[in-house]
């Protein structure tokens, strides 16, 4: 059989050329359902598993969305669309993957082994294609709105990105989460209409039927967005069934049900069924008529003829999207369809038994003892698969390089008083100038928030993103400082107040040279108090290959006035511990420019890295930097600086050494002239990136391959003395340094909610002003 005979040319019509490729697509479906029930099985209960522990995965999660998945890779899908998957539905993806020749048959076995099948969908480790990483709820699910945008950037500034639809498949208990609604809600969202969420609505939790899901409510929520609403209830079995006399009532009756009823009503027999369905009242006669004209396989078939297993049904969903807005398809569901597990309130990791693997091959004509193998070659659904394949084929992309980052602008270090956080605007303004190739492959992204966190300059330069340019208003207002000029050349893309949406648009961003072959050097700039509610987000978007910088900025106490309620105590010691990224807290200006070009430069690269600069608006006297004139001397100031550390003063013969970061600075160099008053001399390092040292650290431990020269210039041997540390930040994020040369050391930082008040007040309040500074130093010399 030929794809032509298969439907092919009339693929959406009726008569025989529909009905023999939605044979076909029934035939793929079955398959796809063995297929994923097969790979957690053998993982759970064939391959050796010497230690005893349950190796998990998903079997009925997977079976809910088998047909939908079906529908979509078989029929739906082109090669420029890209898909989220839910995280427990991935065995059915790899069984996908398979059956399209993506994933070689020896991975089959390998689900969450170590090397393996990873447990949810993962750009990065997993062997065969996976458009996005799942796995943190709600967050997978809103990922192809970002992404959408990311495409969209890229294609209208540099092309390469093309056109396609970004999909997301997610279960109904994600629409719990506060992301999705965020998403939801950000002006942006409304006019990506290439987006379609198709919602898994099997009304189940992980722990129970959930009773109480407002399907109508959350239409009414997306309609309310903006957003084309689908709904696919009921099979086209049970909509005839509708039409019989008594079928009003029948409609009527399961409507009405709760969804534990239903549920209960999955797991009884066809006698327990003729019972119960009809319930009570002046409609259970009809019913029970309509009932009596169905045999026992036609009656379970019927109450399982859910609108999300009905292939037909979903492929005329999918054709009918409306490409001018985002489209969400409320497909209805029974968890675990077609397992002996189906519609069990507590089969969300329930595993089938052997003798159950072996009934379900009977059922779907497998056999268990060969569980991969091919289709039956020449069969229609192997022609359909051999048609997929071609359909879906994605030429790999020409890998554009990143642009060259100078490692200094060559400029004078800044005089006088200023802070880091106004560093970053000036950094970028000279890039435009200096490096226009670099700039132009920078995007900025700011929820709300570009004028106070010091983009103003920048985004006067070089415009905000928009589809469509968009008359300014404010153009000719003498008074307006920030000039609003949205069109599809800008540079800055602005959202909503949201962090979560903001570093999820980050991680998109991020991740174009890994898609389409275009680097870009993204560059997301928050609060720095508001780190904490975008690190999951950030984290899984790194996770997924989205190399970005994050900017927190203003930082810690130092706000003072504001220190109460606006402060980061934890954000130094989470850019340390935050894998894939390199952290950095500079206490100057041109430490700041040295520090973010570095970051810069390892962005939008196989093997590159993210990078977190937590900056602040405490003002510093520049001088204090005593940036060498010599260029040697400043080059080697500089890598000092890009490696984590520096000696800002060095003393004939120390007895204590001051290590401080970020904004204290001014208090470590005070701390230094009183301690020598008192006899005491005291070198200080300033610190720039705890992170860089801490692997330096694990390094010479040999348990990295980090390069560790930095300890011996900064924390020579012969220099060693008790240590001091502090930072506007937790105490913690230093203290490690007292083991690079096994020194005394006492640690200073914030450990308390802020208070309001000067930033001498505050500094006081926290231990982290000049006096605590020396005390702590005299109760180590003494």
């Amino acid at each position: 059989m030929t794809v032509a005979e298969l439907g092919s040319a009339d693929p959406h019509g009726s008569g025989t050329g529909r009905a023999e490729r939605l044979a076909a697509l029934e035939a793929v479906e079955r398959r796809v359902l063995w297929l994923s029930t097969a790979i957690v099985d053998h993982a759970n209960r064939v391959r050796p598993n010497p230690s005893g522990l349950k190796v998990g995965g998903h079997q009925a999660s997977s079976a809910s969305m088998t047909s939908i998945m079906t529908a979509l890779w078989f029929h739906a899908l082109t090669a420029q669309d890209r898909v989220s998957v839910k995280p427990h539905a991935s065995p059915a993806l790899h069984a996908i993957n398979y059956l399209l020749g993506e994933l070689d048959e020896s991975y089959l076995t390998t689900l969450r082994a170590f090397g393996g099948l990873q447990s949810y969908p993962s750009r990065s480790k997993d062997p065969d294609p996976v458009d996005y990483s799942t796995g943190s709820v709600g967050i997978g699910a809103t990922a192809p709105l970002w992404g959408a945008l990311a495409r969209r950037y890229v294609e209208g500034r540099f092309g390469g990105a093309g056109t396609g639809r970004q999909y997301s498949l997610l279960g109904d208990a994600e629409l719990d989460e506060g992301a999705i609604w965020e998403a939801l809600q950000d002006p942006m969202v409304p006019s990506l209409g290439e987006v379609v969420w198709v919602v898994d609505l099997n009304r189940q939790s992980l722990d129970r039927v959930v009773p109480g899901v407002a399907a109508e409510k959350l239409h009414g929520m997306f309609a309310a967005a903006g957003w084309q609403v689908i709904s696919l209830k009921y099979g086209r079995a049970l909509e005839e069934l509708f039409t019989r006399p008594g079928g009003r009532a029948l409609r009527d009756r399961i409507d009405a049900m709760g969804n534990p009823e239903y549920q209960r009503l999955l797991r009884c027999d066809a006698r327990q069924l003729r019972e119960r369905l009809p319930g009570a009242g002046s409609t259970a006669k009809p019913i029970a008529g309509l009932l009596a004209g169905l045999d026992d396989d036609e009656l379970m078939a019927a109450l399982r003829n859910l609108g999300g297993h009905d292939i037909g049904a979903l492929t005329d969903a999918f054709d009918s999207v409306d490409d001018s807005r985002p489209t969400v398809v409320f497909a209805y569901t029974v968890k675990g369809r077609g397992l002996p597990t189906e519609g069990h309130p507590q089969n969300h990791s329930s595993l089938l038994t052997a003798a159950q693997m072996t009934a379900l091959a009977d059922r779907l004509g497998t056999d268990p003892d060969h569980p991969w193998a091919g289709l039956p070659a020449g069969s229609p659904e192997a022609v359909l698969c051999s048609a997929a394949a071609e359909r879906l084929h994605r030429p790999g992309a020409a890998s554009q390089p990143p642009p060259a980052i100078p490692a200094d602008l060559a400029r004078p270090a800044p005089a006088g008083t200023g802070n880091t956080q106004q560093a970053l605007g000036r950094v970028l303004l000279d890039l435009t100038r200096r490096a226009p190739e670099a700039a132009g492959r920078i995007v900025t992204v700011s929820p709300d928030v570009s004028s106070s966190t010091n983009l103003g300059g920048w985004l006067n330069k070089v415009g905000v993103w928009s589809p469509t340019e968009r008359t300014d208003w404010f153009a000719d207002d003498a008074e307006t400082i920030l000039h609003w000029r949205e069109r599809p050349t800008g540079q800055h893309l602005e959202l909503g107040i949201a962090e979560t949406n903001l570093v999820g648009l980050l991680g998109e961003l991020g991740a174009t040279w890994s898609r389409w072959g275009q680097p870009l050097l993204p560059i997301g700039v928050v609060y720095d108090p508001f780190v904490n509610r975008a690190l999951e987000p950030w984290s899984f978007g790194i996770y997924a290959g989205g190399q970005s910088i994050l900017v927190g900025t203003p930082s810690g106490v130092t706000l003072a006035p504001e220190g109460g309620a606006h402060q980061s105590i934890t954000t130094p010691s989470l850019g340390i511990e935050q894998p894939g990224c390199v952290t950095y807290e500079p206490a100057f200006a041109i430490d700041t420019e040295w520090c973010l070009l570095a970051a810069l430069g390892n962005l939008g690269r196989p093997g590159g890295s993210s990078a977190y600069l937590r900056l602040s608006t405490r003002p510093v006297d520049q001088a204090a930097a005593a940036v060498p004139g010599d260029p040697a001397a400043r080059e080697r100031r500089r890598r000092q600086v890009t490696a984590g550390a520096y000696r800002l003063r060095q003393t004939d013969e120390p007895v204590v050494t001051l290590a401080v970061m970020g904004a204290l600075v001014p208090e470590a160099l005070a701390a230094a002239d009183r301690l020598a008053a008192l006899g005491h001399d005291a070198d200080v390092i300033c610190v720039t990136s705890p992170d860089l040292l801490f692997r330096a650290l694990q390094a010479r431990r040999g348990l990295s391959q980090d390069p560790t020269w930095i300890l011996d210039q900064v924390f020579p041997a012969e220099r060693a003395t008790p240590l001091v540390t502090a930072l506007d930040g937790h105490p913690h994020t230093l203290a490690f340094l007292g083991t690079v040369r096994n020194t005394p050391t006492t640690t200073l930082g914030v450990t308390r909610f802020g208070q309001s008040g000067t930033i001498e007040d505050v500094h006081r309040h926290h231990g982290i002003d000049t006096d605590s500074m020396v005390a702590a130093a005299l109760d180590l010399v003494d």
